[in-house]
């Protein structure tokens, strides 16, 4: 294990500025497994081309965090042609399912999704499935029902359904995006997430540079997606990450103006931005909420953009800025909501923070993570 001593914003910049821009289940509880679940933890994807592991971390109550081992994915890590700091280029590339006390990777370079049984700050691979398509960046789960996304030959959801702490491929759960393969560079021409809003009704999809679309697909009582979406199209605003809000609020990150917006999805599937908020940084591409404060990654700008939401989630105040070691990408909050880490993709560094009344972050450490260059993929208890 590695201690790191943040770097000056300066050099963070002159780096990072390359990079880049639902239904009930049958599964068993994580009790009738014999797993209780995640606490006091925080997992971090390497995403590695020669081998994907999830390195574990243990969390003492004052935040910081210690090296507890390392997992096997079983399939290789993948980059983007393009990327630099955000080899993935997505959010939510490790994803957690609290129902079912499973941890979901994906292998973008094996084109395979691997679910991992959680028990404290331990991790039991359970299986290595098939992603549905290829370069497999994002994975979302609600309520028994899990979709990945995967980001090259024009994109493509594939839908799964949880049984007995594995994933079971639903045939028919399969739609491509239709977006231009040829487009580049891929890492600002894939999609960038797929997530649920809030009640699990709808499956929403990014586009980022490829159409400039938020695709919203309609789910039924089972979790099976309409045929095709409802495509509301953001001209130049490079949607990319997104946490919901509400039942049908999601706010998102747009790369092209850099920034911050709050959107309501309605039941048509139609979206309507109510309000936006730029951060004055660069490569504004993740998001992270806790309470009513939200946290944007600036991957160009070496920075964290805090902003706190009023008004429902329909409206956002900015806090101002902290900065990170080079190239800030992925991130991720405790369970008890006072603590914030965040990937940097530049050295594949770790920060940590503490997140303080006011919503301001101190800085607690930073940690190096092993063969995690590029790195993408974050989950914290």
């Amino acid at each position: 294990m590695h201690r790191i001593t943040r770097l000056g914003l300066a050099t963070a910049t002159a780096l990072a500025a390359a990079g880049s821009l639902a239904p009930s289940a049958t599964a068993a509880t994580p009790a009738d497994s014999g797993h209780h679940g995640g606490h006091h933890a925080v997992f971090v994807q390497t995403d590695n081309l020669a081998g994907n592991r999830i390195i574990a971390y243990r969390r003492a109550d004052d935040g910081t965090l210690t090296q507890d081992g390392g997992y096997d994915t079983g399939g290789l890590g993948g980059a983007l042609n393009g990327s630099v700091v955000d080899h993935l280029a997505s959010q939510g590339s490790l994803t957690y399912d609290e129902g079912h006390g499973l941890l979901y990777a994906v292998n973008a370079g094996s084109d395979t999704v691997t679910v991992f049984a959680v028990d404290g700050d331990h991790l039991e691979r359970r299986q290595v499935i098939d992603s549905g398509g290829s370069f497999p960046v994002s994975i979302a789960v609600h309520d028994g029902v899990v979709y990945v996304l995967n980001a090259l030959n024009g994109g493509s959801v594939q839908g799964y359904t949880v049984r007995d702490g594995r994933l079971e491929e639903r045939s028919g759960w399969h739609r491509s995006l239709g977006l231009d393969p040829t487009a580049t560079p891929q890492f600002t021409n894939t999609p960038g997430q797929v997530g649920f809003v809030a009640d699990g009704s709808q499956l929403v999809v990014t586009t980022k540079a490829n159409g400039n679309n938020l695709d919203v697909f309609r789910l039924d009582h089972s979790g099976a997606p309409s045929d095709t979406p409802v495509v509301t199209n953001l001209p130049g605003a490079v949607p990319f990450g997104f946490v919901p809000y509400g039942h049908h609020g999601i706010h998102l990150t747009e790369a092209g103006p850099n920034a911050l917006a709050a959107f309501t999805i309605h039941p048509d599937g139609t979206a309507t931005q109510d309000t936006l908020a730029a951060t004055g940084q660069s490569a504004t591409c993740w998001v992270v909420a806790v309470h009513d404060l939200l946290y944007t990654s600036n991957a160009g700008s070496s920075t964290l953009s805090g902003f706190r939401a009023g008004d429902h989630g329909r409206q956002l105040t900015a806090l101002g800025t902290t900065p990170t070691n080079p190239g800030t990408v992925d991130a991720a909050v405790s369970g008890n909501g006072r603590f914030l880490y965040v990937q940097t993709g530049g050295e594949g560094v770790l920060d940590e923070f503490r997140v303080d009344d006011d919503g301001s972050l101190a800085p607690l450490d930073s940690l190096l993570v092993p063969d995690a260059v590029g790195g993408e993929g974050i989950v914290a208890f």
